[in-house]
């Protein structure tokens, strides 16, 4: 299956250190890497998380072979996902268009955005994608 992961899930599975079966296409908006790179800085810095943690997890991040991608019609569906939904930006946006125009369906950890996407794209938990 092709998922597209939000940030909140590639953290989380950098945190759980899990494996994710190769069978399994990772998506996410090209905009994904620097929210990571952000949420992880903003934690060290708050003093919540140690900074060679944060590296190990970027690391994690980076091995999963995560496709990233952001063209132009991504951009526009975008736009059009957060008109639809009221929302004042596009960050989240991007994942939903991105699995509206790529993906079997979305993974977030974030309850109120789960249940936004599920509006629009098909939506998974987290464990979809882990060997069990």
């Amino acid at each position: 299956m092709r998922f597209v992961l939000h940030h909140s899930a590639l953290l989380h599975l950098a945190g759980a250190d899990q494996h994710i079966p190769d069978e399994h296409e990772l998506l996410a908006p090209s905009s994904s890497r620097s929210h990571v790179l952000s949420i992880l800085h903003e934690r060290v810095h708050a003093g919540d998380l140690d900074a060679a943690v944060a590296r190990q997890r970027l690391g994690y991040i980076r091995e999963l072979h995560l496709r990233l991608l952001g063209d132009a019609v991504m951009q526009r569906v975008a736009w059009e996902v957060a008109d639809r939904l009221g929302w004042p930006t596009t960050y989240d946006a991007e994942y939903i268009a991105l699995t509206k125009l790529q993906a079997d369906a979305f993974i977030a950890t974030d309850d109120r955005l789960v249940g936004a996407a599920r509006t629009i794209v098909a939506t998974k938990s987290v464990e979809a994608l882990l060997d069990r």
